[in-house]
């Protein structure tokens, strides 16, 4: 870890003198959450407006662009899993600063090759940037914003559905300004992420708030507790983390086939990239109001659950509308699957409430998310598979119903009032 940032957890009292002051870094945190958050998904969503054009382009196969759908579920997985080790060794801050310039790296790259196959590797640099990130974010709101846990969840969760509603949204207009060139609606999404290192670099050079024993940001009596991980940080053993793992994990392969899929769905159905990619917009920009309101109310409740399998059905009646005719009622639909995305900022939510502390919360996120993003791969490229070898998009989104049924069931142990660790 750095010499300025032995431990974002540090207490004050034996953390020594603080340059600047706690108000002032506070404040650097809220702007460094918010554009890091930002960024959390135009990497992903500015593809499925120009899908059609990639493929094309690049000739790629439905099975091919099936699998580069799930590379941000194997991404979440596999390098999401390395982010405590690392905010451990070099500081949270530190971390995220790195993750985000690498993003802007791989997101500038991609957009200029030519080969399928660095295309999927320069993807899957990028969304390793993100990873990061997704975990550690959690991590930083426990520590700076101990007291409160909801309300700072639901911000930077309300940006990420803006970062993802304009990328759906603006992909395509960007390309038409540059003659229609998918590249340059691709690439100019580096340079949001080039923007959010600035903050993450200050604040690595300062260490958090402690807790000050507040837990959780939840009012009411006191929550169960359960048994603490076995030595080494086994989560493996804890019931409440499995649950959480399993609504994390169907609410991201959810998440993920909207986002690879659904403005396909719409072009298919007759309606025009323009339309599709603003209809996608649509249901990723409901979750800027919905986002930061739903996590504030989910921190006063005890037990999520109940709120969680609402919004569960929300999406069941989505997937039902386009399993119809996408055409049919396209702004309802969209608007079903905007709410259904919701579940995203309440899963992150739950892992803040569930952790004692910072060094818990990012051990718990580490453990949910990698699980749950390992869980997710293969709905995607499922989906993509069952497209290639059907007749339309029937089979697919059968599929897909199967998965938030199953997404439905798990919310209520999820939501369970317990602490872990």
């Amino acid at each position: 870890m750095t010499t300025d940032e032995v431990n974002e957890s540090t207490p004050r009292s034996t953390a020594g003198p603080r340059r600047g002051t706690p108000r002032g870094m506070r404040r650097v945190a809220v702007v460094a959450l918010v554009l890091a958050a930002l960024n959390l998904r135009p990497g992903v969503t500015s593809l499925g407006p120009v899908l059609e054009e990639v493929r094309d382009s690049l000739d790629m196969s439905g099975s091919v662009t099936g699998l580069v759908t799930s590379i941000p579920a194997v991404c979440f997985a596999v390098v999401g899993s390395t982010a405590p080790a690392l905010a451990r060794r070099f500081g949270a801050s530190g971390v995220i600063a790195a993750a985000c310039a690498v993003l802007a790296v791989g997101l500038a790259l991609r957009s200029f090759t030519f080969d399928p196959v660095l295309f999927v590797v320069l993807t899957a640099l990028s969304l390793a940037g993100i990873a990061v990130a997704n975990v550690l974010l959690p991590m930083v709101v426990k520590q700076r914003f101990p007291d409160r846990v909801g309300a700072m969840t639901g911000l930077y969760s309300m940006a990420l559905n803006a970062g993802a509603s304009s990328a759906a949204a603006l992909t395509v207009p960007l390309a038409q300004a540059f003659g229609g060139d998918w590249r340059y609606g691709l690439g100019a999404w580096s340079v949001l992420a080039a923007l959010a290192v600035p903050p993450w670099l200050a604040l690595a050079r300062r260490r958090a708030q402690p807790p000050a024993g507040h837990i959780g940001g939840a009012v009411g009596p006191p929550p169960a507790v359960d048994p603490p991980p076995a030595a080494g940080g086994r989560l493996s053993r804890n019931p409440t983390a499995w649950a959480l793992t399993a609504y994390f994990g169907l609410q991201a392969s959810s998440a993920y086939i909207i986002i690879g899929w659904l403005p396909q769905i719409f072009r298919d159905a007759g309606l025009s990239a323009g339309t599709a990619g603003l209809l996608f917009s649509v249901s990723s920009l409901l979750g800027v109001p919905l986002s930061l309101a739903l996590s504030a109310v989910a921190g006063r409740l005890r037990h999520q659950g109940g709120l969680a399998a609402a919004i569960g059905v929300c999406g069941l009646a989505g997937y039902a509308g386009l399993w119809l005719d996408p055409a049919l009622a396209p702004w309802l639909w969209a608007v079903l699957l905007g709410i259904a995305n919701c579940s995203f900022p309440l899963a992150l939510t739950m892992i803040g409430m569930r952790g004692r502390d910072g060094a818990g919360v990012a051990r718990l996120s580490g453990f949910v998310q990698s699980l749950g993003y390992a869980l997710s791969i293969p709905g995607p490229l499922v989906v993509g598979v069952l497209y290639d070898h059907s007749d339309g998009w029937r089979l697919p989104l059968t599929f897909v119903l199967l998965l938030t049924l199953v997404q439905i069931a798990a919310a209520v142990p999820a939501g369970r009032d317990r602490q872990i660790g």
